[in-house]
């Protein structure tokens, strides 16, 4: 126990001062390395969200292409197409209750 803390004590003397400690190149370059790939990542992002647009605007998910005529809320419909499938409109903007 006594040697355990006699090389404690012999650690802590070893202690550097404050103005001798410095980040140094590597820890530059890591920070570099990071920003750079973090760069990188929002470009992709980007990419891939105007791919996924592009993909919806032409129909491929299933819904109707973008501009297509007759699609439910296109201009120039005038009913659109109702959660159960019905056309047309209760004026109530909610379910029926009758």
């Amino acid at each position: 126990m006594h040697t355990l803390v006699v090389s404690l004590l012999a650690a802590e003397e070893q202690v550097p001062e404050a103005e001798d400690v410095k980040a140094g190149w590597l820890a530059f370059g890591i920070f570099l390395l990071l920003v750079l790939a973090v760069v990188v990542l929002c470009f992709s992002l980007v990419k891939q969200l105007r791919k996924a647009q592009a993909a919806k605007d032409a129909g491929v998910y299933g819904d109707q292409p973008a501009g297509q005529a007759g699609a439910p809320g296109a201009a120039g419909s005038e009913e659109s197409e109702g959660p159960a499938g019905s056309t047309g409109s209760t004026g109530s903007g909610g379910p029926d209750r009758g």
